[in-house]
């Protein structure tokens, strides 16, 4: 206490400019530890939150669902998993936006048909998984199927595509101890659904494979890489003979680097891999077999490169019907020179 009092005003001003310091001090202190919170809250989202879907990645998926079953050990509850349906298709004759499409499509979807106590990640790629908290299998067996049957679709060039998924779960603990367990669990009742043809949904059972999964091989991309030749699909439509998918071997055969150099040298056409001057008897000799009932049968042609050259190239192809298409060619093309130097009987 100054000895005259407060009348001082040099102590009055020291004291006022003093505590207005501290009062910055603080305030400014309080405003960077507000900050850090905040940036903290956000890079902690960041971490598990998956950037493209905007729900949980798996590092968040787990944490949270792990934290769960240990603070509720006793309770009953039930983890899913499942995939796209030939995701790699999409992918490779749609291109990756479209694919992105259709993972922000089936995520918007999960979030709008699980109520707020599920919990929703995705795995990576196509693959995605779902926790609901206090529920048995069969409590939820009409839900998981409900949505494992919505119609889906992705836009592509103004036209709308279907996709479908297959989805797998398990029940916590009457099939698993731990949380590594359920997901084993839920993840052996996906693989079942792939074996049984896709685009389904079942509960873990006893009896399922429950060894470590393996990739089935059965992918429309895998199995094109390994036959002997080119392979290519396409409408059977004669206004419209859109290319589907090329494997890679038919790619290399045109002269083309990527699946998108083909598309823009053909504008996505069978009908312009065919040398100019045989573009229409080939197409009338494919009609014709068709017309009369051949399914399976046999052309011979030669294949325009993107460069300008030519290859003679034998084509044996089948007409099926596909639910997505309608009418589609499944074509193998391989090399008539390279048949005629390796096949010993006479042509």
């Amino acid at each position: 206490m100054p000895k005259n009092g407060w009348t001082n005003s040099k102590y009055l001003y020291e004291v006022l400019g003093g505590g207005i310091l501290i009062v910055l001090l603080l305030t400014g202190l309080t405003g960077v530890l507000l900050v850090l919170d905040e940036n903290r809250k956000k890079f902690k989202k960041l971490v598990e939150t998956d950037p493209l879907t905007g729900i949980y990645n798996r590092h968040g998926f787990d944490e949270l669902v792990e934290q769960c079953l240990k603070q509720y050990p006793k309770n009953h509850c039930v983890a899913a998993q499942f995939d796209i349906d030939d995701f790699k298709f999409i992918n490779d004759v749609y291109g990756h936006a479209s694919g992105d499409k259709a993972l922000e499509i089936l995520s918007e979807g999960m979030q709008k048909f699980f109520s707020k106590n599920a919990t929703l990640g995705r795995n990576g790629g196509d693959e995605f998984c779902i926790f609901l908290p206090d529920c048995t299998g069969e409590e939820v067996k009409r839900q998981m199927e409900q949505f494992t049957k919505m119609k889906r679709f992705f836009c592509y060039k103004g036209e709308n595509h279907g996709f479908t998924i297959s989805l797998g779960y398990a029940e916590y603990p009457l099939y698993a101890k731990n949380y590594a367990q359920l997901m084993h669990c839920a993840d052996a009742a996906l693989y079942e659904v792939k074996l049984r043809g896709k685009h389904g949904c079942l509960e873990y059972k006893k009896g399922f494979g429950s060894e470590i999964r393996t990739q089935l091989g059965f992918a429309l991309k895998d199995v094109s890489e390994n036959l002997p030749g080119a392979f290519i699909i396409y409408k059977a439509d004669k206004t419209d003979d859109e290319i589907l998918f090329a494997n890679r071997e038919l790619i290399w055969l045109t002269g083309c680097k990527s699946m998108n150099d083909l598309f823009a040298y053909t504008h996505r056409s069978f009908y312009n891999l065919i040398r100019e001057d045989e573009r229409e008897s080939v197409e009338k000799s494919i009609w014709q077999q068709i017309e009369k009932g051949h399914f399976n049968d046999y052309v011979y042609f030669h294949l325009q490169k993107e460069d300008g050259t030519f290859v003679r190239v034998l084509d044996h192809g089948r007409i099926v019907e596909n639910k997505r298409y309608g009418k589609v060619f499944y074509v193998l093309i391989m090399d008539w020179r390279a048949i005629k130097e390796h096949y010993k009987e006479p042509f």
